[in-house]
């Protein structure tokens, strides 16, 4: 059997007649009874003859050798072709970064401190739900020094919540019923970040709603309603004004959809749960924090309605939801953290 040290899409039927192996340092056996390799255990993750010159190593010899092999076999072909595809792209850099990034964690973090990753390994318990934004530069764990246990993180396009939604969005749904139910947080977070490209993509969007991508405008629709307030209210503004300002109100349309989850709903009538708006500024190394306010007050009405007016940092929301209308109101935290504080 075949082994290969990379997944790749090709059938096992061109090479069952002939075996061959290349860098066997990192290596999956095609055609096994496990055909993925194991990632957790009590050993290294990274195979002991993993060489230093991995980055340097030239393809350009077990190549020629399998040109030779293949005129003077010809049913091989098929499998040079794939091999050969496979050397042109195969760079050890990844690897080795990898490698060097999960050793210094072991080392320095791990080993050094048995008590919490012992804990660890009995469970979590972590007191805030983080919704982030996939980008790179904004890791919440970084940018808050949020410690293993401490975060429950959910990261996509633009950190957007979606409204409840079983069907469409059950990923992000079961991610919020895991962590208010089952793991008790007690804080819910969602936090933007200056120059983002999801929100400037929903700012691009087209008037008439038609999109050029097979996900993302789509997406990032969820915070249609915060472009609409920021066009509104901020038309004379720059492009890059608005989406400045759009930055921070998908956070609060966010705020609002997770109302729409009953579990959500239920904790913080039982004040077991708390909303709060964040915003992350990495050009000039702020962070902004806002909090929702919540209460229920007796309606006659038992229809869905929806209301929004401005008030002192975003907006009122009004929801009327069977026989209760749900009154929220955003407001600011004295909380800023900036470069430039004292």
């Amino acid at each position: 059997m075949a082994s290969v040290n990379c997944w790749l899409p090709v059938s096992s039927s061109l090479i069952n007649k002939n075996s061959v192996a290349f860098r066997s340092s990192i290596s999956a056996s095609l055609g096994s009874s496990s055909p993925f390799p194991r990632l957790i255990g009590n050993k290294p993750v990274f195979n002991p003859t993993l060489r230093k010159d991995m980055g340097t190593t030239s393809y350009d010899k077990p190549v020629t050798g399998l040109k030779k092999l293949t005129s003077e076999k010809g049913n091989l072909e098929p499998l040079a072709a794939a091999v050969g595809q496979v050397a042109a792209v195969i760079d050890a850099e990844p690897v080795e970064r990898i490698k060097t990034g999960f050793i210094h964690f072991k080392t320095e973090k791990y080993d050094k401190n048995p008590a919490l990753y012992g804990k660890l390994a009995k469970g979590q318990s972590p007191k805030f739900m983080v919704f982030a934004c996939s980008d790179s530069r904004v890791c919440p764990s970084h940018v808050l020094d949020f410690q293993p246990g401490e975060a429950f993180v959910v990261r996509n396009i633009a950190n957007m919540v979606p409204a409840y939604d079983k069907i469409k969005y059950s990923g992000v749904g079961s991610a919020i019923e895991y962590a208010v139910l089952h793991l008790k947080v007690e804080n819910i977070a969602v936090i933007g970040h200056s120059a983002c490209g999801g929100i400037k993509g929903l700012m691009s969007i087209p008037e008439d709603g038609s999109t050029s991508t097979d996900f993302i405008e789509d997406w990032v629709k969820i915070g249609l309603p915060a472009k609409a307030k920021v066009k509104a209210e901020y038309d004379s503004g720059t492009f890059a004004e608005q989406c400045t300002h759009c930055e921070k109100e998908a956070v609060n349309v966010s705020l609002g959809n997770l109302l729409t989850y009953p579990f959500v709903r239920d904790g913080l009538l039982k004040k077991t749960l708390a909303l709060k708006g964040g915003y992350y500024d990495f050009i000039k190394g702020s962070f902004e924090l806002w909090g929702l306010e919540f209460g229920l007050s007796s309606s006659l009405s038992t229809s869905w309605n929806f209301n929004t007016r401005t008030g002192p940092y975003g907006v009122c929301m009004e929801f009327e939801l069977s026989m209760n209308t749900v009154i929220m109101e955003y407001y600011a935290y004295a909380f800023l953290v900036s470069s430039q504080a004292s």
